[in-house]
């Protein structure tokens, strides 16, 4: 008796050289349907809250929110894309000379409080700047992906659009900006931090890892009743990656592109799970030893 075809796996990832091959290359062993969503980030809401994909790119934070919350999905150890964060906060040029200790009680602005662009900036600032998270008034513009999550007292949102419109209409003095943003709404604005191309670098080579902006994760109830799929496409997304190596530089944002449990992916974790627990963007540890055993299954895959 032959066995029943199985369900497609629906797979929602961003655009980059490695899913573009993805996309292109048959997946051995798995039978996938891709689809899209432009802006990528407002699907990390329908994953964590409907969990409307079978697998799903998710920003960071928004997994480790996901996961103290009780969302059942798992990380694959994967990240999509990733970079240095020094440059992410960000001022007017003709505004007032802050420097990043100056930004005790002042007012910051940010498209969610668990942004994973914020949660790198609130790290770097408490570790070089001696800034708590909860020095400053978060100024957001968008509500958590995690529908169970509750903000800590010194987040304020926004009628504002959008973060740059903060910025520009005086709402508050300093903003924070993913990288694809930067080039964007906030065209013309300087960082605050000084020299930050090379912090950005002491910061990698401080920590043995380039901070990671998205992962992916995969429903449990996929895992369970389609693992060799779920093994199938990790596999092939890993050798899209490394097939497209060629086409990513040596910069932070280039090495960040990477698949498989790795002592920098590790330490990855190790260090952003400490950065959300001390903002509060989650409330008790990460244990990155028991989210290592729940991706023991690509193991010498």
């Amino acid at each position: 008796m032959s066995r029943a075809p199985m369900t497609p796996l629906t797979v929602l990832l961003g655009d980059y050289p490695h899913t573009r091959h993805l996309k292109e290359t048959p997946v051995l062993g798995g039978d996938c349907r891709f689809v899209e969503a432009s802006p990528l980030y407002p699907a990390f809401a329908r994953m964590v809250r409907q969990l409307d994909y079978d697998v799903c790119e998710l920003a960071l934070a928004t997994y480790l929110q996901a996961r103290e919350a009780g969302v059942p999905v798992t990380l694959l150890p994967v990240v999509m894309i990733g970079g240095t964060h020094h440059r992410s906060l960000t001022r007017l040029p003709d505004g007032p000379d802050l420097t990043p200790g100056g930004l005790i009680g002042r007012r910051v602005g940010v498209r969610s409080y668990s942004q994973t662009t914020g949660l790198w900036v609130r790290g770097i600032l408490r570790e070089e700047y001696g800034v708590e998270a909860s020095d400053v008034t978060w100024v957001t513009t968008e509500e958590p992906h995690v529908a169970q999550y509750r903000e800590p007292p010194y987040v304020e949102r926004s009628k504002a659009g959008r973060v740059a419109d903060l910025l520009r209409g005086g709402e508050v003095e300093a903003a924070v900006l993913g990288p694809r943003a930067i080039g964007g709404q906030g065209e013309g604005l300087v960082p605050l931090i000084p020299d930050a191309e090379a912090a950005g670098l002491a910061w990698i080579d401080r920590h043995g890892t380039v901070p990671a902006n998205h992962v992916v994760v995969v429903r449990d109830d996929v895992l369970r009743s389609q693992p060799e799929a779920v093994l199938a496409l990790y596999r092939a997304l890993r050798d899209a990656i490394a097939a497209t190596a060629p086409e990513r530089d040596d910069s932070p944002a280039g090495r960040a592109v990477a698949a498989g449990w790795t002592v920098p992916f590790a330490n990855c974790l190790e260090i952003a799970g400490r950065y959300a627990l001390e903002q509060e963007l989650v409330r008790t540890p990460v244990d990155v030893g028991a989210i290592e055993k729940e991706t023991a299954f690509v193991r010498g895959s």
